[in-house]
């Protein structure tokens, strides 16, 4: 089997498909205009490509690389942030200017409901590790939206930080981490409570959050400082185990979306300005390489196949 990064180029409207151990882009494909946010399926399948400004999702095909089909709505307006929950069956979408979740259902790629945050600028989608509970940070509101999956609707919301805009789960299913761009924090919410058990600085701008597999480390990309904030989840202090960022990776202009490989021994972050994606290792938390490319990469995801 081979390693492949799935790298969005907003700016050219493409998708670099990148060999991992080749370190070098096999194919490039055209779509609809500006790329934004990356899903594999978690049968490997097929990949879902949110095209922010062509108020799309492209549907690729993983075997050919090949679009086969574009889904539409007319209340997609900046349809962003995606993931995938009920055993792969289903796949949330935030549209982010509309203000809307759209459910698509991932054996006909058809929408089959959507509804309203009530809240300004519904951004990404984050399940949590069971899959029964969706996190969707509103940049607009400084809060963070609850949508139960069992029953398709929204059960609340609770206030983070200025500008929230990365979200992540922990592994653990404890935690659930904020970074805020405005005000340039993480945010640790414990799940229980809904409010922070930890506030941590980051770099300037943190977009998103990704945690390795093992759940030891999360990644924060700082878009305006050009570095990868490295949070310890566990970090012994004071005989006391708490996140703590235990080191800040330099790498390219405008780092933006993140993704390990299968066994968490490399992170890949795809660099906005500089256009290409940094290669981590993750033992050493270091850069080791730098791979080209296309215009603006942003979105990455990881496929093995």
């Amino acid at each position: 089997m081979e390693e492949y990064l799935i790298v969005l180029n907003k700016d050219e409207d493409s998708i670099s498909i990148i060999n991992i151990e080749k370190k070098e882009e096999i194919k490039k494909i055209q779509t609809d205009h500006n790329p934004h946010e990356v899903i594999v399926t978690e049968d490997g399948k097929k990949t879902y490509v949110t095209c922010s400004l062509g108020n799309t999702i492209d549907v690729i095909d993983n075997d050919s690389f090949e679009i086969t089909k574009r889904i539409t709505h007319e209340d997609f307006n900046f349809p962003h942030g995606l993931d995938i929950v009920d055993n792969g069956k289903k796949l949330y979408v935030a549209s982010t200017y509309s203000e809307k979740i759209f459910i698509i259902d991932t054996q006909t790629d058809e929408i089959i409901k959507h509804f309203p945050t009530y809240q300004k600028l519904s951004h990404m989608i984050e399940p949590s590790p069971d899959k029964k509970t969706i996190y969707v940070p509103n940049i607009g509101s400084d809060n963070i939206t609850i949508i139960d999956t069992e029953t398709e609707e929204i059960t609340g919301h609770f206030p983070v930080g200025k500008g929230p805009e990365g979200v992540a789960c922990s592994p653990d299913g404890k935690y659930v981490y904020v970074a805020n761009q405005e005000d340039n924090t993480l945010y640790v919410i414990n799940r229980k409570t809904l409010k922070p058990d930890y506030k941590r600085r980051t770099g300037e701008c943190p977009i998103r959050i990704v945690f390795s597999p093992d759940g030891k480390y999360a990644f924060i990309p700082n878009r305006y400082s050009r570095d990868v904030s490295v949070i310890a989840t566990k970090h012994k202090m004071k005989d006391q185990l708490v996140p703590w960022e235990i080191k800040r990776i330099p790498i390219g202009i405008w780092p933006g979306g993140v993704c390990f490989n299968e066994s968490g021994s490399m992170a890949f972050v795809a660099n906005n300005k500089t256009n290409d994606i940094s290669f981590i290792n993750v033992e050493k938390l270091e850069e080791t390489t730098r791979v080209k490319a296309g215009i603006h990469p942003d979105g990455i995801a990881y496929l093995k196949k």
